[in-house]
């Protein structure tokens, strides 16, 4: 019997889907191939992270920076933007899923197979993967802590690590990969919006990037490879939630977030009637 999520479904044996079936990964396959691609073409040529770097950097000119870009404020705001909108989109994330916990209407009114997509995606991409992972363990200054643009560290190539970088690291953008992960909104919307959704997402990754690449505080591989990890999840997270997840599994999802919330309802209302009683 076929699943109502198969992206290909046969009325006869299902053979016709089984060989068809490799299309809908097609997508993941070569958004790994260019993952692999630019992880090489930066490991074997990482002058052209300097040279780009380059372009951004005029020391002399800016105040308390080598990168001028750092002393707009125009820039600095669109910086605080491409954070805001990430940190809006969690919050939104979280407050559904607490509303389809706690909220009997709103659960039936917030549909589950989307919002999950959108919450894994956040949580495997730019939660775990970027920031908790990569820049945290590989250790890769940014342009401008490195000894090519008045730094005191020496500059390591993309996926090279133990640079001097403690914390917080160049490698990959945190920012880019947070626009980047918008990319999963074209997955969810309606039909007729996503290419316009794309369009959006696209024109605001490019931007927000290229302003952290202005302000010296990544170099071009950060911001590439970051997209393409993003990628990745996002399509890794489409087919496991939005493709290849049964419908009975996702009932199975439901019962458990309502029964999770009518037990921390009880507990709060348990709670109430103590206190109130303890002050009568």
């Amino acid at each position: 019997m076929t699943s109502p999520r198969d992206p290909v479904a046969t009325t006869t044996d299902g053979s016709l889907a089984a060989r068809l079936r490799p299309a809908a990964t097609r997508p993941l396959a070569l958004a790994a191939l260019v993952t692999f691609a630019l992880s090489l073409v930066f490991l074997l040529a990482p002058h052209l992270d300097i040279a780009v770097a380059a372009l951004f950097h005029a020391p002399g000119v800016g105040v308390g920076t080598e990168f001028p870009a750092e002393n707009s404020g125009f820039l600095q705001a669109l910086r605080r933007s491409g954070m805001g909108v990430t940190r809006w989109a969690t919050i939104l994330i979280v407050l559904a899923l607490l509303a389809k916990t706690l909220t009997p209407l709103l659960a039936r009114a917030i549909p589950t197979r989307p919002l999950l997509f959108l919450a894994t995606s956040l949580a495997l991409g730019p939660g775990l993967l970027v920031n908790a992972v990569f820049k945290e363990v590989w250790g890769r200054p940014r342009p401008s802590e490195t000894t090519l643009f008045g730094g005191p560290w020496t500059f390591f190539p993309a996926w090279v690590p133990g640079g001097s970088c403690p914390t917080n690291c160049s490698f990959p953008s945190g920012e880019a990969s947070g626009a980047a992960w918008l990319l999963a909104l074209v997955f969810v919307v309606p039909e007729r919006w996503r290419r316009p959704t794309l369009a959006a997402v696209l024109v605001w990754m490019v931007v927000i990037s290229a302003n952290r690449m202005a302000f010296g505080s990544h170099f071009l591989s950060d911001v590439l490879i970051g997209w393409s990890l993003m990628l990745c999840v996002v399509l890794i997270c489409r087919e496991a939630i939005l493709v290849r997840l049964s419908d009975a599994t996702l009932t199975r999802l439901e019962r458990g977030l309502a029964r999770l919330g009518e037990r921390a309802l009880g507990h709060l209302g348990r709670r109430d009637r103590g206190a109130a009683a303890e002050h009568f």
